[in-house]
């Protein structure tokens, strides 16, 4: 027993030494804790909270490096390198150079430059600028090269018979667009309305605001335009540089680049109502690219372009007989004939918009036998049917004063073609051409003329063929033969676009108002076409110059001799051309309603 007392002396001797130890130890930790240094830190110092509340630091321990420190319910841990904090129920972990935190039930992650967030079920990740979100219990597809995809609202494609599944991926302006698992794509717009279909082999169509297919373009370059009014037009150009161009069935014309005398013209044959007559355009070079300008077939004798272009003293009435005319009723809310005419110039105004409108209106009626037609047998149509008509309005759409803006433009290119009636009289044959269609070579390129759709002196155009021009939404409004626009813009931008305001538009067109580029180019083929229907009008003008209380013209005057430039030779093929496209594009409106109605439940 004696034996063990020198043990117990022993061992109080080492418990009392470890104490002396630690003190001093203690001591310097604490020292070196307030100091910031050792590679170890402090927390903040707790601040008193506003209402009375305060913060309490409870103890602090540094053991092999880690640290911990616990105020107001926050924990913090070093060890090893890694950090965590943890405050108001936040949890932060940071190793190896990643992050990661939680916190509101929502888990955010950071390494590599990568970041992952999670919240309410929705899984973020953003990774060398692609991000994809999953949302909603919906799947994303992975992007890269900044590409962004979404899925939201529980969206999912199906996989059957190993079928690719559909995917969905944001667009511009809070829509969506939708790959269903044929390989078609539908894209809306964030109010939910279709604004493009896009077939597997590479057709895009576009939905106006109807939410009927308004446009269609193909791979091989065909464009289909649906009228709000139910008229179709077709246009394709060819690898030799050839066009056709449909306004309906057994309606359009067919265009070819042909030269004569060194210089370069256009041919085109117009094929209406089983009748085919060509016209002749001069080739302008402006800003990259070749347009049309109209060369009149024929011009007329000495003083009679000053008789159209003056007055008629008192002004006469005329009858035109459209009474009974169904297209006149039909129209009756948007054109009003002038009740006297004080000029012919005023005359000529109504005859070229009551030629459009009844073109319009026959575009129109074929579309309807073709609805019919289509109906009986089961098909969708495609384009939108047209309205039961505007008679029963009583407002008039053409104001007065868009009917002068017409009237002025009317008596410029009457001025116009009677200086260069003159010119060509008295000029030699071989100068009589302009500068726009002089003889290149090959290699040259062509001199610059702006095309006459860009003269700062005019600025009213009547739309000839049916145009659909997209709006703010991205859906597409349409534009009908006899539509009048004005240009507001005189500088073209880098597509050659100008900007236009829609000054009178028939009953289910683009609202008068509006305003939206359209391609110089279409400009132009509206102001040649109403150069075509003026040359038109001084013809019915020169027929009935002296009958039924109209004034006659300068004796002599109203006979014509032909204009060389202005001849072309008609196409024999046109007509055959023309069907074969309608056939074409019959074939590619059911491949566009296909795609339109793939995945799309009933």
């Amino acid at each position: 027993m004696k034996l063990l007392h020198p043990g117990r002396n022993i061992a109080g001797k080492w418990i009392v030494f470890l104490i002396l130890l630690m003190v001093p130890s203690f001591a310097w930790g604490q020292k070196n804790k307030s100091s910031g240094g050792g590679g170890s830190h402090a927390s903040a110092p707790a601040k008193s909270s506003s209402g009375g509340s305060h913060a309490n630091t409870s103890h602090a321990n540094t053991s092999g490096g880690s640290h911990t420190t616990t105020a107001g319910g926050s924990h913090t841990t070093t060890a090893g390198g890694s950090h965590t904090t943890t405050a108001g129920g936040s949890h932060t972990t940071t190793a190896g150079g990643a992050k990661t935190t939680t916190a509101g039930g929502a888990k955010t992650t950071t390494a590599g430059g990568a970041k992952a967030t999670t919240a309410g079920g929705a899984k973020t990740t953003t990774a060398g600028g692609a991000k994809t979100t999953t949302a909603g219990g919906a799947k994303g597809g992975s992007a890269a090269g900044g590409a962004k995809g979404s899925t939201a609202g529980g969206a999912k494609g199906s996989t059957a018979g190993g079928a690719k599944s559909a995917s969905t991926s944001g667009t511009k302006g809070g829509g969506k667009t939708v790959t269903t698992a044929h390989g078609n794509t539908r894209s809306t717009n964030s109010s939910g309305k279709t604004t493009s279909v896009s077939t597997k082999s590479g057709t895009k169509a576009n939905f106006g605001s109807n939410g009927k297919v308004s446009s269609i373009h193909t791979k091989s370059g065909t464009t289909i335009n649906h009228g709000a009014n139910g008229s179709r037009t077709v246009s394709s150009r060819r690898a030799d540089g050839s066009r056709v161009v449909s306004t309906g069935r057994g309606r359009g014309y067919t265009e070819h680049n042909f030269s004569r005398g060194g210089r370069n013209f256009t041919s085109r044959t117009y094929y209406r109502g089983g009748h085919a007559y060509a016209r002749a355009y001069g080739r302008g070079y402006w800003h990259g690219g070749y347009y049309n300008h109209y060369y009149p077939g024929r011009y007329w004798g000495g003083g009679y372009y000053g008789w159209a272009y003056g007055g008629w003293g008192p002004g006469i009435g005329w009858g035109w007989g459209w009474g009974g005319a169904p297209w006149y009723g039909y129209y009756g809310y948007f054109f009003n004939p002038y009740p006297v005419y004080a000029a012919p110039a005023f005359w000529l105004t109504d005859y070229l918009i009551s030629q459009n409108l009844q073109a319009a209106y026959a575009a129109q009626a074929a579309a309807n036998a073709t609805v019919a037609a289509n109906a009986s047998a089961g098909a969708d149509p495609g384009g939108a049917p047209a309205d039961s008509g505007g008679g029963a309005q009583s407002a008039v759409v053409l104001t007065p004063e868009v009917k002068q803006a017409i009237a002025d433009e009317v008596k410029a290119e009457i001025a116009a073609e009677r200086d260069a009636a003159a010119a060509q009289a008295s000029a030699p044959a071989a100068a009589a051409a302009p500068a726009a269609d002089s003889s290149q070579s090959a290699s040259a390129t062509p001199a610059e003329v702006p095309p006459d759709a860009l003269n700062p002196n005019l600025r009213t155009f009547i739309v000839a063929d049916t145009l659909n021009p997209q709006l703010a939404d991205g859906t597409e409004c349409s534009l009908s033969q006899g539509d009048v626009l004005t240009r507001i813009d005189d500088t073209p931008d880098a597509n050659q676009n100008v900007k236009v305001l829609v000054s009178g538009s028939q009953k289910g067109d683009c609202s008068s108002g509006t305003q939206f580029s359209v391609a110089v180019n279409d400009l132009q083929e509206m102001h040649n076409h109403f150069r075509e229907q003026i040359d038109d009008g001084l013809g019915e003008l020169a027929k009935n110059q002296g009958k039924n209380g109209m004034p006659a013209a300068p004796a002599g005057s109203t006979v014509s001799k032909v204009n060389p430039d202005g001849v072309a030779q008609v196409d024999p093929n046109a007509a055959a051309d023309l069907t074969k496209q309608q056939q074409e594009a019959d074939a590619t409106e059911k491949e566009v309603q296909v795609a339109a109605n793939d995945g799309v439940s009933n």
